[in-house]
C-alpha cells in the first residue's frame, strides 16, 4: 500500500475520532474507494473494514452517557460507511441496533417508534443477505408494531387498513422463511458433523488394521528374503562342492 493510501486512511481514522460525523466525511471514504487497480482496491477495502470496526466499537462505547439523539447519530453514520466498504454484516447489524434503541426509547419519545415499513425493509434486507436470525425478531417487531394502534396514529409509514392483510402475510411468509432457513442450516451443520465423526472414528478403526497388514506384510517380505537367502547360501554350498569333487577326482569331469 502507497505512502499516500496511507496518509489517506490515517486521515479518516481522524476524522472518525474527532467525531466528524457528516456527510463530508462519508464522500471523503466514498473517494478512497476509487482506484484503477483491482488488488489495490481490495486491500484499501480490507483496511478500512478492519478501521471501521475498531473505531465503531471505541466510539459507540464512549458515547453511552449521551443523549439517544447522538447516539442514533453516530449509528446512522456507520451503517451508511460500513454500507459503502461492502461490509453488509456490520451494516445490518448496527441498523438493528439502532431500530431496537428506538423501540426502546418511544415509550418515553413517541416520535421515536419504529414503523411496521421500516421493520419490514430491515427484514427484506436482513432476508436476501442470509441473516436470518435477526430476520426473525424483526418480524415479530414489525407484526407488533402492526397491532399497536399507537404506531398507526403516528401516520409516519403508516399501513393503511386495507393493506394490513398484505403487510402481515408478507411479514410472515419472510419469517417462515427464515425459520426453515435456519432449521435447513442447523440440519446441515448436523449432518456435517456427524459425517466428519465419522470420519474420524473409521480412520480410528483402520489404523490398527493398517498396523496389522503392515505387519503382516513386513513379516511376509522378511520370510521371502529369508528363503532366497537359503537358496542361495545352498547354491553357492552345492558350486563349492563340486569345485572339490573336480579338483580332487578331475577324471570325472
Amino acid at each position: 500500500m502507497s505512502d499516500s493510501v496511507e496518509q489517506q486512511l490515517s486521515l479518516f481514522r481522524y476524522l472518525i475520532q474527532t467525531r466528524s460525523f457528516g456527510d463530508s466525511t462519508l464522500r471523503f471514504l466514498d473517494s478512497l474507494l476509487i482506484s484503477k487497480d483491482v488488488k489495490s482496491l481490495v486491500e484499501i477495502r480490507s483496511s478500512l473494514t478492519q478501521l471501521l470496526k475498531s473505531e465503531s466499537l471505541s466510539i459507540i462505547h464512549s458515547i453511552t452517557a449521551e443523549t439517544i439523539h447522538d447516539k442514533l447519530l453516530v449509528l446512522d453514520f456507520f451503517v451508511r460507511a460500513f454500507a459503502l466498504v461492502g461490509d453488509l454484516e456490520s451494516c445490518l447489524a448496527l441498523r438493528y441496533e439502532a431500530l431496537v434503541m428506538r423501540e426502546l426509547k418511544s415509550a418515553t419519545i413517541q416520535l421515536l417508534q419504529v414503523s411496521p415499513l421500516e421493520w419490514l425493509n430491515f427484514v427484506e434486507d436482513a432476508v436476501k443477505n442470509g441473516f436470518h436470525e435477526v430476520s426473525v425478531k424483526a418480524c415479530e417487531n414489525a407484526l407488533r408494531c402492526i397491532g399497536n394502534n399507537n404506531v398507526q396514529k403516528l401516520g409516519r409509514d403508516a399501513i393503511p387498513e386495507n393493506l394490513k392483510a398484505n403487510a402481515i402475510s408478507e411479514i410472515t411468509r419472510l419469517r417462515n422463511f427464515a425459520l426453515t432457513s435456519i432449521t435447513s442450516r442447523s440440519v446441515q451443520v448436523q449432518a456435517t458433523e456427524y459425517l466428519d465423526r465419522k470420519t474420524r472414528e473409521r480412520q480410528k478403526l483402520d489404523l490398527p488394521y493398517k498396523e496389522k497388514r503392515c505387519l503382516a506384510s513386513t513379516s511376509f517380505r522378511n520370510g521371502i528374503k529369508r528363503q532366497n537367502m537359503r537358496k542361495l547360501y545352498e547354491r553357492q554350498n552345492l558350486l563349492q562342492v563340486n569345485s572339490e569333487m573336480q579338483v580332487r577326482h578331475p577324471n570325472l569331469s
